[in-house]
């Protein structure tokens, strides 16, 4: 994953949690990086072990630290570096999320290394969408859960998001249902 992420992980821990507990957290994942360059590659071990870092030391769930970074990604992350992008991507949450797949399309110009995942959007009625996201990664059904409600809270859109299938494999899809 690139740097971004990585930097991501840590603006969530310091604006929430402070500095001391990033200092830990780096410690006891054993990541020695004291800086994380944006736009340079890092070996996907490193997220993994921050984020499994956090759960221990900040004594929350692998979901919840995951589903809390989803969120941070959407209001902080996002907006500081894909604000143009985001403002283009629709005027609702349902517009933004039918053309979510273009969306990561145009991120790969700044990021030209970049393995983003897919997402693939199904309308079943106007309350209720279906969202196909494939990763090649394994574990971040709850980071993608938790990108979907900070979506939704940046639109201002009180919705519910269920889990339908759960992906076993790397070429499989997690669904999640979006009801409005």
């Amino acid at each position: 994953m690139y740097g971004i992420v990585n930097k991501a992980i840590q603006g969530l821990v310091t604006e929430n949690f402070g500095l001391e507990k990033w200092n830990q957290i780096k410690v006891h994942s054993g990541i020695a990086d004291d800086l994380f360059i944006s736009n340079e590659p890092y070996d996907d071990s490193i997220t993994y072990k921050l984020a499994g870092s956090a759960s221990h030391i900040l004594g929350l769930s692998l979901r919840e630290v995951l589903l809390a970074f989803g969120r941070y990604w959407i209001h902080n992350t996002g907006h500081q570096h894909y604000g143009s992008l985001m403002l283009t991507g629709g005027r609702n949450l349902r517009e933004f999320l039918i053309n979510l797949p273009n969306f990561h399309s145009r991120v790969m110009l700044v990021y030209p290394s970049i393995t983003p995942p897919e997402f693939r959007t199904q309308a079943i009625n106007e309350k209720e969408l279906h969202i196909h996201y494939y990763s090649t990664r394994m574990g971040l059904t709850d980071f993608a859960e938790g990108l979907i409600i900070g979506l939704a809270e940046a639109f201002h859109e009180s919705v519910s998001v269920a889990l339908l299938q759960a992906k076993k494999s790397k070429d499989e899809a997690d669904i999640f249902k979006i009801s409005w």
